[in-house]
């Protein structure tokens, strides 16, 4: 049996046990953990109880990542949310790119475990045309140019892959499909945290959310100094400030319809 492949110095999950109020944080496609650690140790900082899973095939190799699917990257959030449950009186998540896609399948499926969804740059679809080759051209490249490291902020690296596991990819694409079908389920207070200018997500799948979950407090923020990487950009403190101010307000009981959230 063919040894795993060397785990990326800086993709190792975030474990950090805090109070009784837990956020869930998701990675975003090619990506890891690296994005999300900054920001889960500022919310440990706060007394949350934090979990950064790396989700399978991520922080490796990107042909590691080429031969896993969509519900593999759901099972391990959902285990980690399951894990969440099992310690705290309530939860949280928030996701970035597909981890937004993650976040929000988590909400659908399992809407009496989570109180509240945080967003930055969701991608739950993409407005390329070159996409719908991808079930043709999967089989005959296995990757493509990487998406990652869009970050204004001079000096920061995303720490992802320099390719696009096709296969992989056109599986996300199956993942977004399944959640826009079922954006009516989400009913949980929901920010999204959506870049002005984003090289990697169109604003199309802010739109979408927005027009299809059932939330009563559903919330946008444009990010005007960040691109697609913004929980690492020069908009991450806000980021985590605000997003660590809506989950204490709406894991208290004090919901209520109409709230400005911010």
């Amino acid at each position: 049996m063919a040894d795993s492949p060397a785990l990326h110095p800086l993709a190792h999950p975030l474990v950090a046990d805090g109070g009784p109020t837990g956020v869930l944080l998701l990675h975003g496609f090619t990506g890891s953990p690296a994005s999300m650690a900054p920001w889960g140790r500022h919310l440990a900082d706060r007394g949350f109880t934090v979990r950064v899973p790396r989700l399978p095939g991520h922080g490796t190799t990107w042909q590691e990542l080429n031969r896993t699917r969509w519900d593999d990257w759901y099972a391990e959030a959902d285990r980690t949310l399951s894990e969440l449950r099992g310690r705290c009186e309530h939860v949280a998540v928030a996701g970035l790119s597909m981890g937004g896609a993650l976040a929000l399948r988590l909400a659908e499926q399992r809407p009496d475990d989570l109180d509240a969804v945080v967003l930055v740059n969701p991608a739950v679809t993409i407005a390329d045309r070159r996409l719908a080759a991808l079930p043709v051209v999967r089989h005959l490249v296995p990757s493509l140019a990487g998406i990652g490291n869009d970050i204004k902020k001079s000096g920061v690296e995303e720490s992802g892959y320099d390719r696009t596991p096709l296969h992989a990819l056109w599986s996300q694409t199956r993942l977004w499909a399944d959640v826009r079908a079922n954006l009516h389920k989400v009913s949980q207070p929901l920010l999204m945290f959506r870049s002005a200018e984003d090289h990697v997500v169109d604003p199309s799948s802010g739109r979408l959310i927005l027009a299809g979950v059932s939330s009563a407090v559903a919330v946008e923020v444009v990010l005007t100094d960040s691109y697609h990487v913004a929980t690492l950009d020069n908009d991450a403190e806000r980021i985590w400030s605000e997003s660590a101010d809506f989950i204490a307000r709406h894991t208290a009981g004090t919901t209520l319809e109409g709230d400005p959230a911010l």
